[in-house]
């Protein structure tokens, strides 16, 4: 299991592909709250757009996730794509326009290709060898890193630099160019699931993998803490805001750096107790973050944080692919993609909540401790699934301890009948 298994033309053009795709969404929240600043009330009308565009991505995510057919997904995903560009192209061209417009054109470049992210994960993992998925997912989680850590350092040279309506321009640029992009890879990503009712056994298999969705989610919205209470910690600490940019992309760099080490080798445990070392890791150097006095030790413990992050998210996409069958594993991903924009959007309402109440180290180690309980939930409900897949593979009712009626004569049922 070596990077080289994941080295391939078709590997790189997904990789081509999934930037032009991703990268206007790291660039939207910062673009639209640049776009209309300067207008009365910018930066009140530039969070709600934001908050629109998320909004849509959290909506839109599960349900179309759910409607991905994996034999033919190019084409739900062509079609997402192509929505999302328009929405982006009609903010930038619209900037002057009535808010309400401007919130609809957000919403939908929000909305239409929030299952993107979840098919061209299940897509690039169809592109490898079984052996070599973890590296494939390491891959892109480095991708991905160098995608958000470049974004806002380009949506602000374009806005101030140059107009503010030119990074949404681009956004829609780059995205109807991923369109072009996914007719040089296959169709899709597995064999389209049997039989017309789909929704509904799809819909209870996503439903019984919520444990995975609540332990990544509870990684974004702990970093997502830090992140936008980072400001004011360094306020607090007498030490120039300034500094937060070079340091979240440190983090963001530590997180390429995690990602990258995580994909070299196998490491030793099983997922689920990967996933809880790695997030009580994160969770403590984050707590050192909101505890150090100084600028260097701040930004240490903000790499490490994000390195170990990378980890983490990881551990629950391989996860996810153990919980779901192939057929829903898309749906899965963009399930997760809208917990995680969720537990995100969540985060900026506690963090404005706390900082209004108490000290940002305090609001820090506040989110600290919500992401342990959030952890310890998930650990409890992956323990939980597996015992009942288990029982129910011997043929055991999982409310009584008894043999199923029908059950196969197998394992303990076989020996109970037997008696």
């Amino acid at each position: 299991m070596t990077y080289r298994d994941v080295a391939s033309k078709q590997v790189l053009i997904w990789a081509c592909t999934a930037v032009a795709a991703r990268m206007p969404v790291a660039m939207a929240p910062l673009a639209l709250v640049f776009l209309v600043r300067e207008r009365p009330g910018g930066y009140t009308l530039g969070a709600t757009l934001a908050a629109a565009y998320v909004l849509g991505e959290i909506i839109a995510a599960p349900v179309l996730g759910m409607r991905l057919d994996p034999a033919r997904g190019r084409r739900h995903l062509a079609l997402g794509l192509a929505g999302g560009a328009v929405g982006f192209a009609g903010v930038g061209v619209l900037a002057g326009a009535h808010p309400v417009v401007l919130g609809a054109f957000a919403f939908l470049a929000g909305a239409a290709p929030a299952a993107a992210a979840g098919g061209q994960r299940a897509l690039l993992t169809s592109l490898v060898p079984e052996r070599a998925v973890a590296q494939a997912l390491s891959a892109e989680s480095m991708l991905m890193s160098g995608v958000w850590a470049l974004s806002p350092v380009a949506v602000a040279g374009l806005a101030l630099g140059v107009a503010p309506r030119l990074p949404l321009l681009l956004a829609a640029a780059l995205m109807a160019s991923s369109i072009a992009g996914h007719w040089l890879l296959p169709a899709g990503w597995g064999k389209g699931e049997e039989g017309g009712e789909e929704g509904r056994p799809k819909l209870r298999v996503l439903i019984r993998a919520w444990p995975v969705y609540v332990t990544g989610a509870a990684s974004l919205t702990l970093l997502g803490l830090a992140e936008l209470t980072l400001p004011a910690l360094l306020e607090q600490r007498g030490i120039g805001v300034g500094w937060s940019g070079p340091m979240l992309a440190g983090m963001a760099t530590g997180a390429g750096l995690g990602a990258f080490l995580y994909g070299l080798r196998s490491w030793p445990g099983r997922l689920r107790a990967r996933s809880v070392v790695l997030m009580c890791g994160m969770s403590a150097f984050v707590t050192l973050a909101a505890l150090i006095p100084g600028a260097a030790g701040i930004a240490v413990a903000l790499v490490l944080a994000g390195t170990l992050q990378s980890g983490a998210l990881i551990t629950r996409n391989l996860s996810l692919r153990e919980a779901l069958p192939p057929g829903a594993l898309a749906a899965g991903y963009s399930v997760m993609y809208a917990a995680a924009g969720a537990g995100y959007a969540a985060t900026g309402s506690l963090a404005g909540g706390l900082l209004q109440v108490v000290a940002p180290s305090t609001a820090v180690v506040a989110g600290v401790v919500l992401t342990l309980l959030l952890t310890a939930l998930g650990w409890w409900g992956e323990v939980r699934r597996v015992g009942s897949s288990v029982a129910e593979s011997l043929g055991v009712d999982v409310a009584t301890g008894a043999c199923a009626e029908g059950a196969p004569i197998a394992g303990g049922c076989d020996a109970e009948r037997r008696l």
